[in-house]
């Protein structure tokens, strides 16, 4: 805990001091706790965040990131819904993304690099190998400029952005308060000119609430009866599931998902029990998950409302299930087919290809369901 504190006290010493420096050292002062943050929530290294913020920003001073709050240069692309504005750039009059903050940029940055498929190969580097990420980026295509890749080295070297990729996700946290107290003054007032409004919301969401607690009684009593009635149907040991690190050959701790909250293993995939006030983006952002992906782990293409009590998977689950479960028999339970597959933490789609579903089948009290073996002809 003492190195923890005289680390981070070194950092926000450095960053004091950059605060009174050039145009690039405000920005990484300004900058630095968001992309610690989002290195925890996405995996891009945050020297790479923030070299190609200075670079393509021009430390946060180019029209695109003071007009439209886009760092980081990335263009509207044929899936982009949102604003947009035009600047001259490779061609004249190009597309690009506006935000409504700075910080949507840095959040769709990450985006942008962790879900197209020309990068993911860069996931497969460690997040100190802030070169190897530099040549990269510059390999799948980010940028045209063959200099692209030292430039970046460049600001990650002469201003030691490297630091950050080692920071530990207590050290961001202590990084990122620090950062909020200068700010702390403005956001005090802003919320006592609201407390009014605030009262009201509070009183409508508890009428709300019951409604969810009567609902979630009913949702409880189905499971426990279902669980008494076949005890080893959903086999699950406890799991604490702690930081998982990784040391490099320097000795050094490399950057890992952290999960620190009690969970439980079902057929070897952890999972959690939701409690009240939960949502999925919130666990989401706790395990340091995209929403998407927690989504996908529980066979979901949106979100919808969590009732206390839902297991929910923080991986993804098995294309089958544990050997002796090999098939289920439909109860009388209203059970769709995603529920059968939560109990046993199996992918919905793996089961439809075994058995050879319909897209719009439906279980019947009776029917047999296929969890483990061969697949078969489609019904």
């Amino acid at each position: 805990m003492k190195k923890i504190l005289i680390f981070i006290n070194l950092i926000l010493c450095q960053i004091s001091l950059l605060a009174q420096g050039t145009p690039q050292e405000r920005y990484i002062q300004k900058w630095a706790p968001t992309a610690v943050r989002e290195m925890y929530r996405s995996g891009v290294p945050a020297s790479i965040t923030l070299a190609q913020g200075i670079l393509e920003s021009r430390y946060g001073l180019s029209a695109l990131a003071s007009e439209g709050n886009n760092h980081f240069g990335i263009k509207c692309h044929k899936d982009w819904k949102g604003k947009s504005m035009r600047y001259d750039d490779d061609a004249k009059g190009e597309c690009f993304r506006v935000y409504d903050s700075a910080d949507e940029s840095f959040q769709d940055h990450s985006d942008f690099l962790r879900y197209r498929d020309r990068y993911k190969f860069l996931f497969e580097l460690k997040t100190t190998d802030y070169k190897g990420w530099a040549y990269g980026l510059k390999k799948a295509g980010y940028a045209t400029d063959p200099n692209y890749p030292a430039k970046l080295i460049k600001y990650i070297e002469d201003y030691k952005l490297y630091e950050y990729d080692t920071m530990t996700s207590e050290e961001s946290e202590r990084l990122s308060e620090a950062e909020s107290q200068k700010e702390g003054s403005t956001s005090v007032g802003s919320e006592t000119s609201k407390g009014g409004k605030s009262t009201v919301t509070k009183k409508a969401k508890s009428r709300k609430e019951l409604r969810r607690e009567k609902k979630a009684r009913k949702v409880r009593k189905k499971y426990r009866s279902a669980e008494e009635s076949v005890p080893d149907v959903i086999p699950a040991s406890p799991l604490s599931l702690e930081e998982p690190k990784r040391i490099d050959k320097s000795g050094r701790e490399v950057f890992s998902f952290s999960l620190t909250r009690e969970a439980y293993s079902r057929n070897g995939v952890p999972f959690i029990t939701s409690v009240e006030g939960e949502t999925y983006s919130s666990i989401a952002q706790s395990y340091h998950l995209y929403l998407k992906e927690l989504l996908r782990f529980n066979d979901l293409t949106r979100s919808e409302e969590l009732l206390p009590g839902t297991v929910v998977y923080l991986q993804a689950k098995k294309n089958q299930s544990e050997k002796g479960l090999d098939k289920y028999i439909v109860g009388e339970d209203d059970e769709s087919l995603r529920d059968i597959c939560q109990r046993f933490a199996v992918k919905m789609s793996s089961v439809v290809k075994m058995n050879g579903f319909s897209a719009d089948y439906e279980p019947r009290e009776g029917d047999t369901i296929i969890l483990r073996g061969k697949k078969v002809k489609k019904r």
